[in-house]
């Protein structure tokens, strides 16, 4: 009993470590800018909805704007991972065909390519293409199965499959896809729905490839937005804007997370990916 006391005491103590940043971030976007730096505690201070009436009010491109653009290149990128990846998977995972063992091997090596090296290849075909400043940079490469890591998840996920239910549909006439389709399909939608987390966290957050590609005020997300906003401020007195627009930033992610952690935990359990 002493042991377990002490065990839940040391966890609790490192969760408080690891939140006060977050707390501190939700508590300053309550407070007038002036008394962020000077208040002491958390919720010290006079508290005011001032900071999100000032970011949610009238403005020349309104914040609306910017959540409906990261959600255009977010939502994008999940269903092209969702889509390619799976297909790619189920490719490496059950079909026969040459050179599919180097074909994989070479896939995976892509995964050990820092992003820097590829920058300056893709940024010159997406704009010979005409596509820069565009979402199509950002959205198009989740439709060309690209992401090799989401691809070996749902890899391990499918060999862990058993192949019996494939030779029962290749015996009734099913052909690959239609195996595909109705037995394999249904089977790994924790691993689909895993795919879908982390590339929405990932893309929802991401800063530097959006700041590569787009550039007009109109089409700018929330990362590139915020850090707008940021170089913007001439005044203590501005911060607390900044935090109440952080805060709005943080919120689909939490959403997101909070709605589908259950299959998040059950396809990192289930694709060879635990321990």
């Amino acid at each position: 009993m002493i042991r377990r006391v002490v065990w839940h005491v040391v966890v609790l103590a490192v969760l408080a470590v690891m939140l006060y940043p977050i707390l501190w971030l939700v508590a300053g976007s309550f407070k007038p800018g002036a008394s962020i730096a000077s208040s002491v505690g958390l919720w010290a201070g006079s508290l005011t909805l001032d900071n999100y009436a000032s970011v949610l009010g009238p403005a020349e491109i309104p914040v609306w704007r910017y959540f409906v653009n990261s959600t255009i290149v977010a939502g994008g990128a999940v269903i092209g991972n969702v889509v390619t990846c799976s297909l790619a998977a189920y490719a490496f995972a059950r079909l026969r065909f040459r050179l599919r063992a180097p074909l994989f091997g070479f896939m995976l090596a892509t995964i050990m390519l820092p992003q820097h090296v590829v920058l300056i290849p893709q940024y010159t075909i997406f704009q010979r293409l005409g596509m820069v400043d565009s979402f199509w940079p950002l959205v198009l490469p989740k439709f060309l199965a690209t992401d090799a890591f989401f691809v070996f998840l749902m890899v391990q996920f499918i060999r862990q499959l058993p192949r019996d239910l494939d030779e029962a549909a290749r015996i009734d006439g099913c052909g690959p896809i239609r195996i595909f389709a109705h037995i394999t399909l249904p089977l790994i939608k924790p691993a689909m729905i895993t795919t879908a987390i982390f590339t929405f966290i990932w893309t929802w957050n991401d800063f530097f490839t959006q700041l590569i590609y787009l550039s007009s005020p109109d089409k700018l997300t929330l990362p590139l937005a915020l850090r707008m906003f940021v170089d913007l401020q001439e005044s203590a007195s501005s911060f607390g804007p900044m935090f109440a627009l952080s805060v709005l930033s943080l919120l689909p992610i939490l959403l997101f997370f909070a709605a589908f952690q259950r299959f998040l935990v059950q396809g990192l359990a289930t694709s060879g990916l635990k321990g």
